[in-house]
């Protein structure tokens, strides 16, 4: 019962690690931001988006950084794919120019990507930090990662 016990206790605090903050406690982006892109299971890339400063409200200036920061994590994921090499010694971005229609199945992938976090600054920008478990691009894009 003990054991059970000490079990689900390590469970829950290794579920409530979360994703590391990019933004400090004065609301600024970090100086050094610690990426691990591909990791055992997922993709995992992080966008800075800011807003024009003149827009009348702090939502607006929000909202718009934040979509901002999801375009550049998106584009920020798609590199890092293209890099990733498949089965046959071959990498994605090779792959995607012999296959026309691998590339509007990874970009569909890559938009429904889960968004792990949304932080924002002091000056209304944001940082989003999202993933995609590798499992699902090989589903998707009907190839296997070495």
């Amino acid at each position: 019962m003990k054991k059970a016990t000490i079990i689900l206790a390590a469970v829950a605090l290794a579920a409530c690690a979360g994703v590391d903050h990019k933004v400090d406690s004065k609301g600024q982006v970090k100086g050094v931001i610690d990426q691990q892109p591909v990791a055992s299971s997922y993709v995992e890339a992080i966008g800075i988006g800011a807003s024009d400063p003149t827009l009348p409200t702090e939502t607006q200036r929000k909202a718009l950084a934040r979509d901002a920061a999801i375009v550049k994590a998106q584009y920020e994921m798609l590199s890092m794919v293209k890099g990733v090499e498949i089965e046959g010694g071959v990498t994605v971005e090779r792959a995607l120019e012999k296959d026309s229609t691998l590339e509007a199945r990874l970009k569909e992938v890559i938009r429904g990507a889960e968004i792990l976090k949304t932080e924002f600054t002091s000056d209304h920008g944001a940082v989003v930090t999202m993933r995609l478990p590798k499992k699902r691009l090989e589903q998707m894009m009907a190839v296997k990662f070495k």
